[in-house]
Formats: C-alpha cells, sequence, structure tokens
C-alpha cells in the first residue's frame, strides 16, 4: 500500500502537472470504484483542478466550486500519467481522469478491488475521511508519547493503525522499528521515555530520508515505480537477507495477508519471535533464539 512518502511524492508529480488545469472528464471502467453517488461524479467534469492534499493515505483532489474527489489507493492501486487519448489495461484498468495535455490513469494490480473513489462537496464533507492519527513529521515528542502511552498495543499496531499515526503502514513501520532498535510486538504502555524518544526519532528519520530518496528518484517525472518492496530497505521484505547493520538474517512474522519483518539481534536480543506457520510446523520445538533456529533448518536440510 503507498505510504506517506509515496503519497508526497504522487502529491508532489500531480501538482506539477494539473494544477491550474481542467479535468474534462473522469471515465470509470469498474463500477465499484465510485463509492458516492451525491453529488455525482459527472459534476467534477470541466472542472479546475485548484490543488492536491493528504488525509492519511488518501489523495484529495480540490476542484472549484470546493468539489473533492477523494482517491484511497488502497493496496494495490497505482497511478500513471500518459498522453491524450491513452486507453487503460484491460484488466487492472479502473478509471482515467482526462485533461487537455494528457490523462491520469487509475489501475489496480490483482484480482480484488478495493480502492476507491469518493465525491464530496465542502470542506465540512472531508472530515468523514480523515482517520485522525496523528501527523508525525508535524508532531513534537510529548505529543507523540501520549498517543503510545494513551493505547496498549503492540509498536507494529499502533504505528500502522491510522486513527493513531497517518500515513504509516506495514513497510515503513518495519524500517522505523529496525531503526529504533525495538521489537514489533513490544507493548506500547511498556515503553520508556529513551525508547519512546528512540522511535519518535527513528519516525522522523525513516519517512524524511524516503521521502527525500523517492522525490530524487522521480525528478520532475511522474512515479513510474511505486513499491513496497525496495533493495534498498533494511528489513521489510528481506527475509532471510542479511541485516545491513549486523548482517543476522531477517526474520518475519506472517498473519493473515501481511507479514512484519525484523532483525532479532538488533531488536529483539536475539529472541526469535512466534510466527503462526512454522509455530505449527515446528510444534514444541520452537526456537527460542535466532541460534537454535538455524539449528533446526540446518537439521531439516
Amino acid at each position: 500500500m503507498p505510504e506517506l512518502p509515496d503519497i508526497v511524492v504522487y502529491l508532489d508529480a500531480l501538482a506539477r502537472h494539473l494544477t491550474g488545469k481542467t479535468l474534462r472528464k473522469v471515465r470509470v471502467v469498474n463500477p465499484f470504484l465510485v463509492r458516492t453517488y451525491d453529488p455525482p461524479l459527472d459534476e467534477s467534469h470541466d472542472k479546475t483542478i485548484r490543488g492536491f492534499r493528504r488525509l492519511g493515505k488518501r489523495i484529495i483532489f480540490e476542484l472549484e466550486s470546493e468539489l473533492f474527489l477523494v482517491l484511497h489507493l488502497m493496496i494495490a492501486g497505482r497511478l500513471h500519467w500518459k498522453p491524450v487519448g491513452a486507453k487503460l489495461p484491460g484488466k487492472i484498468g479502473l478509471a482515467l481522469f482526462e485533461f487537455d495535455h494528457g490523462t491520469l490513469t487509475l489501475t489496480e494490480a490483482g484480482t480484488k478491488r478495493r480502492a476507491s473513489l469518493h465525491v464530496v462537496r465542502g470542506e465540512g464533507s472531508l472530515a468523514v475521511h480523515q482517520p485522525g492519527g496523528l501527523e508525525v513529521l508535524d508532531a513534537k515528542p510529548p505529543e507523540f508519547r501520549q498517543v503510545l502511552s494513551g493505547h496498549n498495543h503492540t509498536l507494529k499496531r499502533a504505528l500502522t493503525d491510522p486513527h493513531l499515526f497517518s500515513g504509516i503502514g506495514n513497510s515503513y513501520s518495519d524500517e522505523i522499528l529496525h531503526r529504533a532498535r525495538l521489537s514489533p510486538l513490544t507493548w506500547t504502555t511498556r515503553l520508556t521515555d529513551e525508547e519512546s524518544e528512540r522511535l519518535f526519532n527513528a519516525t522522523h528519520e525513516v519517512l524524511n530520508e524516503w521521502t527525500t530518496r523517492l522525490k530524487a528518484e522521480v525528478g520532475d517525472g511522474f512515479p513510474a515505480k511505486v513499491t513496497a518492496f525496495r533493495k534498498e530497505m533494511a528489513v521489510h521484505g528481506r527475509f532471510e537477507l542479511p541485516c545491513p547493520v549486523c548482517a543476522t538474517k531477517v526474520q518475519r512474522i506472517v498473519y493473515a495477508e501481511n507479514e512484519t519483518n525484523y532483525c532479532p539481534r538488533c531488536q529483539t536480543g536475539g529472541k526469535v519471535l512466534a510466527d503462526r506457520g512454522l509455530s505449527r510446523l515446528l510444534k514444541g520445538d520452537w526456537p527460542k533464539t535466532i541460534e537454535e533456529l538455524e539449528e533446526i533448518k540446518r537439521g531439516r536440510s
């Protein structure tokens, strides 16, 4: 799912390409994309784009007459800038936003259609789409600590909860926790002041560094490769690859459609966290340390 750095880069590119331009028409291919009926989508046609903003992980198109398009890309939704008259890819195309100088296309990979588009009128109507999470890059350490201490969650869950923190998802939460040298399963209410400060600083560092990196990658163009998995990341998506800090193999916890990646040496004091799938396989032989896990794997190979 595109997260804060990805969304910021999208917003910059959209602003460069479209601010001040007239949205001639929105052609929706998949009927499940548009989740509202009043105001109708065609009311956005022939309206001038005033600007763009972010609400959590949502991209807001600001049109004249206080009309807004609220786009949530969810996991696999992506935007592409194409020439005038561009066609949508057959299986993954959702919508085209047509302008006199080009076409913005919306696609969604996979079989599930989760991306959504809402049409709303007036600033007050946008509040419904505001998750309410803290904008961490604008926050001070006391505000950050207050949010953490106000809920008894694991750090992984807290960082990825849009009602607690804005714009952070699965990938950057892994990177933040690795930078902070904290276990993803540490309870928020058990953090020391020093650990909370470490987490705050790591959050700022990781989000700012990746935003800067992605902006440099895109330059004056349009984001062409928005992905949650990048080879430069420390732990996310790097299961069994070496940690860039200590060279220990990255481990993971798999749950539902997501996974948490972490370094057992840097983050959990050498302890291997229980993974549901592997726990069922090993049962009573579940290892307590990374050394025991490696020994078990050698014995089963």
